[in-house]
C-alpha cells in the first residue's frame, strides 16, 4: 500500500490562502501599539544623543582610538555603525576596517583596529544627515538635531522589523508545537542530529530544530507511517520576501532532504504566515515542497491523521 500524499493545493486554493494571510497581515499591523516603535525609537535618540554630547561625533575624525573602545564598551556601536550612508552591518565593518572581531575587548585594547574601525566610519560618514563634515564646519544646533533623529528614525526601522521578523517566526514555531500536542497528541522530545531516519523521533512525536541531514528544519515531525516531516515556519513581509523565504530556503532544502533520505521517506512542509505571491507557492509545490498556513493548522493536522 503506497503512503498517503501529501496535499498539493489548486491555484484558486492558493488565491484565497494567499488572500487570507494577506489580511491577517494588514489587521497585525494596524493593530501594532504605537508605543512599541516609540520605545524603541526614543532608545536608539538616546545613544546618538550621547554620542553626539559625550564622544563629540559632530566632528568624528576628533574621535581617539580610547574613545572608540570606551564607546564600543558603552554598545554604541550599533550606533556608530548607523552614521553611514548607507548603514555597515557588523559583519561588512570587519572586512572593510579589516579587523578580526568588534568584540569590544578587544577594540579596547587594540588601539590599532579601533582607529581602522573609526577611520572606515569617518570615509562612510552620510553627507546628508552630516553635511557640516564635508563642510568643515561645526554644525547647527538644528542640524544636530536633525542628524539625531533621522538617525534614530533609520536603525529603529530596522530594529523593529528585525524584531519582528524574530518574534514571529518563534510564535509560529510555538503555535505549530502547540498544535501538534493539544490537538494531535503528539509529544515533544529532546532534540537531536538527524543524519537517518533511525536518529529521528518516533512516530507521533516531534522535536525542536536541529539538523536533518545537511540542513536545519525547525520542527521535525515524524508522521504516523514512518516518514519524516521536517516543517520549516515562515514569515515575510512582503512579497519580494516570499522569494527568499520560500523559494531560496525551504523549498531548496526540500530538495536536498529528498535527494538525501529518499522521495518515499520524507515529507518537506513549510507553513507561512504573511505576505506571499501565489506564483512563487506554484514554483515551491512544483519543486515538492508542501505548503500549509498558519491560520489553517486544520490542514496539516488533516494531512498528519491520514498517515496513521
Amino acid at each position: 500500500m503506497s503512503a498517503i500524499a501529501p496535499p498539493r493545493w489548486t491555484d484558486q486554493e492558493l488565491v484565497a490562502g494567499v488572500n487570507e494571510a494577506k489580511t491577517r497581515f494588514r489587521k497585525e499591523r494596524l493593530d501594532e501599539p504605537l508605543e512599541q516603535w516609540k520605545a524603541v525609537f526614543d532608545e536608539n535618540k538616546a545613544q546618538f544623543q550621547r554620542l553626539f554630547d559625550h564622544y563629540g561625533i559632530a566632528n568624528p575624525a576628533s574621535l581617539t582610538a580610547a574613545q572608540i573602545g570606551d564607546l564600543f564598551r558603552e554598545k554604541l556601536d550599533g550606533a556608530l555603525r548607523y552614521l553611514a550612508g548607507p548603514p555597515i552591518s557588523e559583519d561588512d565593518l570587519k572586512v572593510i576596517a579589516d579587523v578580526s572581531s568588534l568584540n569590544a575587548t578587544r577594540i579596547a585594547e587594540n588601539a590599532d583596529a579601533a582607529v581602522k574601525v573609526l577611520q572606515t566610519i569617518v570615509q562612510a560618514l552620510d553627507p546628508e544627515r552630516f553635511p557640516w563634515v564635508t563642510a568643515g564646519r561645526q554644525p547647527t544646533e538644528a542640524e544636530k538635531h536633525a542628524a539625531i533623529l533621522a538617525s534614530a528614525a533609520l536603525i529603529t526601522v530596522q530594529r523593529v522589523s528585525t524584531k519582528r521578523r524574530h518574534t514571529g517566526k518563534s510564535e509560529q514555531e510555538a503555535a505549530v508545537k502547540r498544535y501538534l500536542v493539544d490537538e494531535l497528541g503528539f509529544r515533544e522530545v529532546k532534540t537531536r542530529e538527524i543524519r537517518t531516519l533511525a536518529d529521528a523521533p518516533a512516530a507521533g512525536e516531534f522535536c525542536a530544530e536541529c539538523f536533518v541531514g545537511s540542513r536545519k528544519a525547525d520542527v521535525p515531525v515524524r508522521l504516523f507511517d514512518g516518514r519524516l516531516m521536517p516543517v520549516e515556519c515562515k514569515v515575510s513581509n512582503s512579497s519580494t520576501n516570499s522569494v527568499k523565504r520560500v523559494n531560496n530556503d525551504a523549498q531548496v532544502k526540500a530538495g536536498i532532504w529528498t535527494r538525501e533520505f529518499g522521495t518515499n521517506q520524507v515529507v518537506p512542509a513549510s507553513v507561512l504566515t504573511g505576505v506571499f505571491k501565489v506564483h512563487n507557492l506554484q514554483q515551491a509545490q512544483t519543486g515538492g515542497l508542501t505548503i500549509f498556513w498558519a491560520h489553517e493548522l486544520a490542514e496539516m493536522g488533516k494531512f498528519i491523521k491520514s498517515t496513521r
